[in-house]
């Protein structure tokens, strides 16, 4: 499908779903955003839902405002995949021992390493600028530096809710490794702190939702935030590509007869904020939920755990300011999944794949969700599918 857009919004709604189909609470955030006086345009994406502070699935495009809680506080929150030269072939009958070292060697939920990952250490791992992103640690909010060794620690660590990792075979049977994680702690507390501070500031006092505060260009707070923002995410990136080296030293090891090789990483953000140029004018671009889809750009557009995910290239269109969802995108919220579905009904929903099927993470069960095909279906004109991905290995926090 094309856009339809939302009829009587301030500024241009272009929507890649079904208007019918999105919450009503949802909507209304969609209206509020564009009575901002800053925003230039909105683009909302078919996994579109409420979201605290914003709405996820949308592309807020601004011009001198950036607005930190339509950013979430998972601040760099992505993706990151990789082809390995296995195949299905190569797999043991077996996989609960393959799940099991994947977990010994990445913590996951609240867990940090005993010591910081040393990048020097890890096979293929880049370390060109690694002392100097540390460095710049000093120049962040003084409410968090406290934090520093906190962050040192949980670097390399998956975290709990949706984040998760993945070994999937795609059509070719062909083995992938994906992973879904962000800025943990550090992002957090960062985006929490520059929120408060923006819901104080005298030019948000007249807003229609408190959560909508923004920072404006040439002040000092702008400045701390883009500064902050801007670590947080390289954080949330260093985060997944530490996960995705100790994530091949385990296939290594457990392949040794195969000496399985790997495809160079793609890695995207899907909460974050870029600038960009639109119609000849300089925009402060907001993803929430949404991945950039430049043209030939390579993006990860995961489902659940019992869907396929896939591996795309953007088609570069402007209309949806060069984006495309970040997923499959909730139906339902966490705790209505908790009070509809059983730890039955996740076994069920999951079956072929080696994966929790406890209470613990009923929340996440493949119903809570939209069908990633209709998602995928409804963005033909912004993606085109490269890979499909089915897990057989699903490790959540």
């Amino acid at each position: 499908m094309s856009y339809v857009e939302v009829p009587g919004a301030k500024v241009p709604i272009r929507m890649w779903a079904d208007p019918a189909s999105v919450e009503d609470v949802a909507m209304q955030q969609l209206r509020n955003v564009s009575t901002l006086p800053w925003i230039k345009g909105l683009a909302v994406m078919p996994d579109v839902h409420y979201g605290k502070g914003a709405t996820v699935g949308s592309v807020i495009a601004m011009h001198g405002a950036v607005c930190p809680a339509a950013v979430g506080v998972d601040i760099g929150c992505g993706m990151s995949a990789v082809r390995t030269s296995l195949t299905a072939n190569d797999l043991p009958g077996d996989l609960s021992r393959l799940r099991s070292k994947v977990e010994e060697a990445i913590p996951v939920g609240r867990g940090m390493h005993d010591s910081p990952v040393d990048p020097g250490r890890l096979h293929g791992f880049a370390t060109g600028g690694w002392d100097d992103f540390w460095g710049r640690f000093d120049g962040v909010a003084d409410a968090v530096r406290f934090r520093r060794e906190r962050a040192a620690l949980q670097m390399g660590t998956l975290g709990s809710g949706n984040h998760y990792i993945e070994l999937l075979l795609d059509s070719e049977g062909i083995v992938w490794l994906t992973l879904h994680s962000g800025s943990r702690n550090i992002g957090k507390e960062l985006a929490e702190f520059h929120i408060g501070v923006a819901q104080k500031l005298p030019h948000n006092q007249g807003l229609v939702d408190r959560d909508l505060a923004v920072f404006v260009s040439d002040t000092p707070q702008m400045a701390a935030y883009r500064n902050d923002l801007y670590w947080a995410q390289e954080y949330a990136k260093h985060n997944r590509a530490i996960m995705m080296a100790l994530l091949q030293d385990v296939i290594r090891k457990e392949f040794k007869k195969a000496k399985p090789t790997f495809e160079p990483e793609i890695s995207c953000h899907h909460n974050y904020v870029a600038e960009e140029r639109y119609e000849g004018m300089d925009l402060l671009v907001t993803r929430k939920g949404a991945i950039r889809a430049g043209s030939g750009e390579y993006g990860i557009i995961p489902g659940s755990m019992g869907t396929s995910s896939y591996i795309v290239k953007g088609l570069g269109n402007e209309k949806a300011f060069n984006s495309a969802s970040h997923g499959a995108g909730r139906r339902m919220s966490r705790s209505a999944a908790k009070r509809r579905f059983s730890a039955k009904d996740l076994e069920e929903q999951t079956r072929g794949v080696e994966c929790r099927k406890d209470s613990g993470v009923v929340d996440e069960i493949p119903g809570a969700y939209k069908p990633i095909e209709q998602v995928m279906g409804q963005q033909r004109d912004l993606v085109e599918v490269v890979a499909k991905l089915k897990q057989f290995i699903c490790v959540k926090g």
